[in-house]
């Protein structure tokens, strides 16, 4: 998440529980292995807005969910477009491949944005293989404004990188990176010395993020931007305790045992708020905290926003101490 400018973020559970019905317009090969898949009302009309960066929950015909990157351009709302790997062992991306077809009614959320872009002179984009989705409409918009960019485009092999004739005709500079052919990205000679007046945007593989992550510690905070699509390794140390939670709106106060979350307590007590991935990485349950010290374990939020201890992802996240109260 951003720190460097002021971020959109949902004002309410109502405008994040959102979701409608859009009809599968199109299914297109990419890249060996990878479908894009066009989204468009029933009815023809505009879709919700959205800006680089967001993504939408999609909601399988088999009741699955699962949160992908919008990689269309945000200036044309008449579809939405995703970018999905086939994926071995991943239920979902083989659904989408091997059953889903044109014409059919799909659900999915009002587009949120946990990842967006932020006002700079220089842009350095990261991506490792289908990490590729949210970087596109941040190009196309830094390309748009003027602004030069560079992207560092990781693939096992070049000619299996998605969406690079396209990538191509945006004007920037690409160096791609291919590891059948040798050509691994060094992510510390790359990024290791601070660009002024430079952000970096990067998704792709845990692998990848890290190195990204650790080669640009000496950069000023707010620079770097990471897109997690799994969750980050949690220390092999890592314990829960109990503690109790607040929920001041409601009136109740729960006990969080070690072995469940605060989502779980809330939803056995009958409160429900919004959920979706229930791995911290979407940012649904985003929730305002009035007090008490949080032990934040998503893979969203910035290290001065978990400082601020404003908001945390009930999903996974819990107390330091003994108490939260919660605007729940």
């Amino acid at each position: 998440m951003a720190d460097v400018a002021e971020l959109t973020k949902p004002s309410s559970a109502s405008t994040r529980e959102q979701t409608f019905e859009v009809r599968l317009r199109a299914l297109i090969w990419e890249a060996p292995g990878v479908l894009s898949l066009e989204l468009a009302a029933p009815d023809g009309s505009a879709l919700p807005p959205f800006a680089p960066g967001a993504h939408i929950d999609l909601k399988l015909p088999d009741g699955t969910l699962r949160q992908y990157s919008l990689c269309g351009d945000p200036n044309d709302t008449s579809h939405y477009r995703l970018g999905i790997r086939a994926v071995a062992g991943g239920l979902s991306s083989s659904f989408i491949h091997r059953h889903l077809r044109p014409g059919e009614l799909l659900t999915v959320s009002a587009p949120r944005n946990n990842f967006p872009l932020v006002d700079a002179a220089r842009y350095i984009f990261v991506a490792g293989g289908i990490g590729i989705t949210p970087l596109i409409p941040m190009m196309r918009e830094a390309s748009t404004k003027g602004r030069p960019w560079t992207l560092l485009y990781c693939n096992r092999r070049n000619e299996d990188a998605p969406f690079l004739a396209e990538i191509k005709k945006l004007r920037g500079e690409i160096s791609l990176h291919s590891s059948e052919a040798g050509t691994r990205l060094d992510a510390a000679q790359r990024l290791g010395t601070v660009q002024p007046d430079t952000v970096v945007y990067c998704c792709g593989p845990e692998s990848l993020m890290t190195a990204v992550e650790e080669s640009t510690a000496a950069w000023p905070e707010g620079s770097i931007h990471f897109e997690w699509f799994t969750p980050r390794s949690r220390p092999a140390d890592e314990t829960s305790d109990s503690f109790e939670v607040v929920c001041q709106r409601s009136g109740l106060t729960l006990a969080v045992p070690p072995d469940k979350s605060i989502m779980t307590v809330l939803s056995e007590a009958g409160i429900e708020v919004p959920r979706s991935c229930e791995q911290g990485i979407c940012g649904t349950c985003e929730t305002r905290v009035i007090s008490g010290e949080v032990d934040h374990r998503d893979s969203i939020l910035s290290t001065s926003e978990r400082a601020a201890n404003q908001t945390m992802m009930i999903c996974v996240s819990r107390a330091r101490g003994s108490r939260l109260v919660l605007d729940i």
